[in-house]
This record gives structure tokens, C-alpha cells and sequence, in this order.
């Protein structure tokens, strides 16, 4: 069980004090529609987290992944108004091959042409929202149908939603991925690239799987956003930073090479918790980017100052513990 958690205890406790917190500000919080209903709106962010995670922890960044689910949603209305009797097995694989692609050119850019992945990733999602937004003129068109949208607001099993049960076979294979010797080299690669290499990793190939692994988790984010809230030109508008801010929030490592796929996804469900309980409290709005601001800036800083003192702690090579 340790090793399934990694090493993100101080997240668990968070996200337990908050849901404590929620169960005392609202009563009904527990009962099972509504605790679905807050798992449903928590998927997509989990979805994004776990694919934020897999980029983060070989040492890289994607600013993209919100502009991809904002196209993955306008671009879902368009097809269908262009094609009204199209499966919608057949989108959905449309926008996870879209989001794989867009992945895939972050990855080839950043490790083949050598560019910073803050940079290219910042430059994607510039050209994806000034896109949909030459497309749609700032007003999508076009509609998502109910069959369509049931993947992000209705459910399967007898009450079980389709969102979570999505976000619960993400979040397993995200685990076995990362329990596999894939997931090792993703680590190793963070935490020294030329060790990594020296061991024999393709340091480029692994980062650039990870990329495209991340834009489509966020075109999968983009079907259950789709579903739950309709189309919107702003769909996915601030949602990378909210992936990071969880990612960082379950105690991953910015650099790379440390973190748990599981505590980052908790670091996505604690966000949610935390928004819910503010809007509860009549808390504006507005306040959520200072939030995730004050959270980045704590975690990383804690991180920063637990990782240096293991780094003094741990003994040099071929000398005594400094």
C-alpha cells in the first residue's frame, strides 16, 4: 500500500481534513448523489493531473493541455454539425487522436529542436485558443448530442457515472504505467537526464510518449467537459494551471525524478475539495487563481527545502555523508 501511495502522505491528510470540512459545512455532502456528483466534477481535473504528472516527472512541463480540451470541445460541435448521425465512439477517437498528435508535436519540438518544453508548450496553446478562436469567431456553433454528452453527465451501472468510472480506469492504468519499466525511466529521466542516458534510456522517446500521453488524457478531459457543461469557447480556460497546481499540491517534484501518480491525482481531488468548500463559505470566485498561486509557491518551496536536505544528507560519492 506504501509503495501505491509514494511518498505524497501530506496530501491524504489534506484531502481528508478538507472532505472532514465539507462534511461539517454541508450535511447532505455524503449522501451518494452528491458525493458523485463531486466526483464527476473533479474526473476531468484528475484526468489532467495524471497526464500533467507522467510530463512533470521526466523533468518537462505542458502549458497546452487546457487549449486542448477547449478545441476538443469546439472541435466535437463542429463535426457534428457536420456530420448529425456520427457515432460517438468515432469522435471521441477523433479527439484522442487529436490530442495524441498535438501531444506528439510538443514532444518532437522540445526534444528534437531542443526547445524549452515551457516554451513550446505556452506556444501550443497560444495557437490553439487563437484558433478556435478564428474559428468560431469567440461563439462556437454547433451542438454536442445526448449520447455524446452522457459520458460526462450521466450513468452507467445503476448510478455509477460514466466520469468516474473513466477517471477509476485512467487512474489504474496510470498506476500500472508507472509501476512498469516505462514509468521507472520517466522517473530516472527526471531526476538526471544523462545518468538516464548513460544507462541506456532514449531520453527523447520517453519524453516525448510522455507529451502525447498527456494530450490524450486532455482530449479525454475535453469528452467529459463536453458533457457536463456543453460547449464554451473558454472550455478548458485555466485548467493547466490547475493541473500543475495539483500535480505540485501531491508533492511532485517540479524538476522531475519524485512524486506519486496516485498523490498527484489526490492533489486534483484536494483542488476540487478546496473550490467546493470556498464556494461554500461565500468565498468570491475571483480568489481561486490567488489560491493556486499561494499553493504553488508553499509546495514547491517545501519541496524545494525537503529535497535539499536529503540531497546534504545522503552521502557523497566515494567520501564519508557530508
Amino acid at each position: 500500500m506504501a509503495a501505491l501511495l509514494g511518498g505524497g502522505a501530506p496530501v491524504y491528510a489534506l484531502l481528508a481534513a478538507l472532505l472532514v470540512a465539507l462534511a461539517v459545512t454541508d450535511p447532505g455532502f455524503y449522501e451518494p448523489d452528491r458525493l458523485l456528483a463531486f466526483i464527476r466534477r473533479a474526473a476531468p481535473l484528475v484526468l489532467l493531473a495524471a497526464g500533467q504528472y507522467l510530463v512533470i516527472v521526466c523533468g518537462q512541463f505542458d502549458l497546452s493541455v487546457g487549449a486542448i480540451v477547449t478545441a476538443g470541445v469546439v472541435v466535437a460541435a463542429e463535426l457534428y454539425s457536420e456530420f448529425p448521425g456520427a457515432h460517438w465512439l468515432v469522435v471521441c477517437a477523433v479527439l484522442l487522436g487529436a490530442g495524441a498528435l498535438v501531444g506528439l508535436v510538443n514532444g518532437l519540438i522540445t526534444t528534437g529542436l531542443g526547445v524549452p518544453s515551457f516554451i513550446t508548450t505556452l506556444g501550443m496553446m497560444l495557437i490553439l485558443e487563437g484558433g478556435v478562436f478564428f474559428w468560431t469567431g469567440g461563439s462556437p456553433q454547433g451542438y454536442l448530442p445526448d449520447d455524446f454528452r452522457a459520458i460526462g453527465r450521466d450513468d452507467v451501472f445503476g448510478g455509477l457515472p460514466w466520469a468516474v468510472l473513466v477517471c477509476a480506469v485512467v487512474g489504474a492504468g496510470a498506476v500500472a504505467l508507472m509501476r512498469s519499466g516505462f514509468g521507472r525511466t520517466l522517473i530516472a529521466t527526471g531526476d538526471s537526464e544523462r545518468a538516464a542516458a548513460l544507462s541506456g534510456v532514449r531520453v527523447h522517446r520517453v519524453r516525448t510518449v510522455a507529451f502525447v500521453l498527456s494530450g490524450a488524457a486532455a482530449a479525454l478531459a475535453a469528452v467529459l467537459v463536453g458533457g457536463f457543461s456543453g460547449v464554451s469557447a473558454q472550455a478548458g480556460s485555466g485548467l493547466e494551471f490547475e493541473a500543475i497546481t495539483a500535480v505540485v499540491l501531491g508533492g511532485v517534484l517540479l524538476g522531475g525524478g519524485r512524486g506519486s501518480v496516485v498523490a498527484a491525482m489526490a492533489g486534483a481531488f484536494s483542488l476540487t475539495a478546496l473550490f467546493t468548500l470556498l464556494n461554500l463559505q461565500g468565498v468570491s470566485g475571483a480568489l481561486e487563481s490567488t489560491v493556486q498561486g499561494a499553493i504553488v509557491i508553499a509546495a514547491v518551496g517545501l519541496g524545494a527545502a525537503d529535497w535539499s536536505r536529503l540531497r546534504r544528507r545522503s552521502p557523497s560519492r566515494g567520501g564519508p555523508p557530508s
